[in-house]
């Protein structure tokens, strides 16, 4: 399923960048998206293109409207106002045909309770017309030994790991992640960006909310910040900070080559723990 790759720090590779650089298609358009609860845009008429291939994040404070975006995307909640469309597919209007070529890895992800792992995979590959390789799929995501395992049974990391593979058994254009390292522990953390990339790296489009911005920093060739409703800024991580220096933001600066989340992987090990 993924394409093995060595540790990166940087968002994207040179490779990955030409490539962008040529297919600059955009897969996911948004024009004056809105969604009203009680009279209030929790979502106030937002816009904003998202290419092929490209790992575009959406970031703000909590109640900022990033999940509800997600939702509305995603054909699990109404649009009140505005349009959005994933490969020319109208999304209002075809939710099933949206739901065939997307996968989704919700906050909390929920799998049927004394069912394997093998199981649960041929089971989401079947509801997709599809025929799945459930030791491939679950190699890729280092939980071959687990297939004969119940979803209960399995760590945070791993859970959110098979929901990985679960998500992308019928090989969909648009992978969607809602905060996917929320409680994770370093290992299953910086394991979960390598799947990240990987996915990337086969050509699907990722659209990922999170709160740690040192994950978007790493991940994101683009990022949307949110606030009330709203994107109040969008552009690549580096022109961002640009931007902000550029306004005289000054602040105490220590050069250090490490951090603690450095030590701690030196010390226990990369290697992710059941």
């Amino acid at each position: 399923m993924f394409k093995d790759e060595s540790d990166r720090q940087h968002p994207a590779s040179a490779v990955h960048s030409i490539l962008m650089a040529k297919a600059a298609k955009t897969i996911v358009k948004v024009k004056n998206l809105t969604k009203t609860y009680d009279g209030k845009n929790v979502v106030d008429g937002i816009s904003f293109d998202v290419k092929k291939g490209e790992v575009f994040g959406i970031l703000g404070p909590n109640g900022a409207g990033k999940t509800t975006t997600l939702e509305m995307l995603e054909a699990l909640r109404k649009i009140d106002g505005g349009e959005a469309s994933i490969n020319g597919v109208d999304v209002e209007r075809n939710p099933y045909e949206i739901r065939r070529i997307i996968g989704v890895q919700p906050q909390t992800p929920s799998f049927q309770d004394k069912t394997k792992l093998s199981e649960l995979l041929v089971l989401f590959a079947a509801a997709y017309g599809e025929k799945v390789n459930v030791d491939e799929f679950l190699a890729d995501v280092q939980l071959q030994e687990k297939k004969n395992s119940y979803i209960e049974n399995l760590s945070g990391g791993q859970k959110q790991r098979f929901s990985i593979a679960a998500a992308l058994v019928h090989n969909p254009l648009v992978f969607f992640l809602d905060e996917p390292t929320t409680g994770l522990d370093p290992q299953a953390r910086r394991n979960l960006w390598d799947l990240v990339r990987q996915v990337r790296d086969r050509g699907v489009t990722v659209i990922i909310t999170t709160h740690y911005m040192d994950e978007a920093e790493v991940l994101c060739d683009r990022i949307a910040i949110m606030d009330a409703g709203k994107i109040v800024k969008l552009d690549t991580p580096k022109n961002l900070i640009k931007q902000l220096l550029a306004k005289g933001f000054k602040k105490e600066q220590h050069v250090e080559q490490a951090n603690l989340e450095d030590v701690f992987i030196d010390l226990t090990g990369k290697e992710l723990r059941s």
